[in-house]
Formats: C-alpha cells, structure tokens, sequence
C-alpha cells in the first residue's frame, strides 16, 4: 500500500510538472528608443604615416556627444561644442591662430568614423606633423 501511494505521488507530481502551462520562450519585444536626440557617437584614432591604410592606430578614443558629451576623449565637453559649431564638418574646424609649428614632415592621420546626429561619418586626414595637427584641429583632434 505505501509503495502505491508513493508511486501515485511521484506520478502525480510528474504529470503536474509534465502538463502544467510552461512559460514560453522569453519574447525580444522592441526597445524603445532611450534618448530623443540623434546619435552621435565617434571612434577618432591617430598614426603616424601618410594614411590610414598604411599605418596602425598608435591612440584611439571615444566620443559622443548626444544628449550629453562623454567617452574616453580628454575633452568631450570642448570636442562636442566645437562638432556642434562646425555642423559636424570636421574640415571647417578652426585651429589655433598663433601656435607656430617647425616644417618637419613626420605625417600624423586621424581617423574619424561613427554616427554624427544620426547620419554615418567616415573621416580620414593627414596632418604635416603633431605641431600642425594640434594646432589645426582645435581640441577636437588633441588627444
């Protein structure tokens, strides 16, 4: 008697495991989107040589800048305001008027790829040397 009242509890317990409602699979529902501004997320990176195609990044940072600025860039507060006054057109970024450089060629590229307020950006520009590069590219290019 007790050996079938243990095999009707187990066989209980089976069939209410067994054919109990399972959970379904775990569902991805759409998230919804965090922030009401654009992107604006950037990978900037230096080496030395003529183009990127030919050199290795030597340094490489972070940049986003939307809704607030932060990433791994010395300056995103600066770098962030100065993209915003340009419109995002890194070639229209003005340098530093007084800093004088030597004319030493010791070419330095940057790289600039990522998402500017929601459209791609894909950026590549080689400076002279270090000097000119700082100089010409404001805070956005100094790291």
């Amino acid at each position: 008697m007790r050996t079938t009242a243990r095999w009707a509890a187990t066989l209980g317990l089976t069939a209410t495991a067994v054919c109990a409602p399972l959970a379904g699979p775990a569902v991805a529902t759409p998230s919804a989107p965090t922030s009401l501004y654009a992107p604006s997320a950037l990978v900037l990176t230096v080496g030395h040589g003529e183009s990127a195609a030919q050199v290795s990044p030597a340094r490489a940072v972070t940049l986003n800048c939307a809704p607030s600025a932060s990433g791994t860039h010395p300056a995103p507060a600066r770098a962030c305001a100065e993209l915003r006054a340009a419109g995002g057109d890194l070639d229209a970024l003005a340098g530093s008027s007084d800093t004088l450089c030597t004319k030493q060629y010791a070419p330095v590229v940057i790289t600039v790829d990522g998402v500017w307020q929601g459209k791609r950006l894909s950026y590549e520009r080689t400076f002279a040397n270090e000097c000119v590069k700082n100089a010409g590219g404001s805070s956005v290019f100094a790291f």
